[in-house]
């Protein structure tokens, strides 16, 4: 899990994309949607998490608990990427201070877009709720693909005061 106030690790690298005119509408692949967190949804989230970020290892009840009594908690700003049988595919979990806090595909849904198709959305609901970057931070070394992925949608690194 990310904590944003923790302290960076080794390969740690804070990102930031800046939500400009030049944002480009997602490009979702065919026969995915995507939609936010219902309550319902919290146990698979959780177990998808767990399968697709190394570091993610709370057991559901503390995460569940950590995550829906924070005060950056919103669930409008879980955007869950489902197939049309409803398998989650990709999400990404974000604070109501701009920060993607979780971001994931499954193995098997990777370098078809997913990952890219949920940035770009999580740029355009920031940019209308009238912020002006989103954050996030990744270890540069074990998510490399996502790293290029990062850089190439238009983050760049900043320092990690912000």
């Amino acid at each position: 899990m990310t904590n944003i106030n923790a302290p960076p690790g080794p390969n740690d690298v804070r990102l930031r994309r800046w939500l400009d005119e030049t944002l480009e509408p997602p490009q979702w692949p065919m026969g995915v949607v995507v939609r936010t967190l219902l309550r319902s949804d919290a146990p698979a989230l959780h177990v998808f998490f767990t399968r697709v970020i190394e570091e993610f290892r709370l057991p559901y009840d503390v995460w569940w608990q950590g995550l829906s009594s924070d005060a950056e908690f919103d669930p409008a700003l879980c955007f869950l990427a489902c197939d049309a049988d409803g398998h989650l595919l990709g999400a990404a979990q974000c604070w109501t201070s701009s920060f993607v806090k979780d971001l994931g595909v499954h193995p098997v849904a990777r370098r078809q877009g997913i990952g890219e198709a949920l940035l770009r959305h999580l740029f355009l609901v920031f940019k209308a709720r009238g912020e002006s970057h989103v954050d996030l931070k990744t270890d540069g070394q074990l998510y490399s693909d996502a790293l290029r992925l990062y850089r190439r949608l238009g983050m760049k690194e900043v320092p990690w005061a912000g």
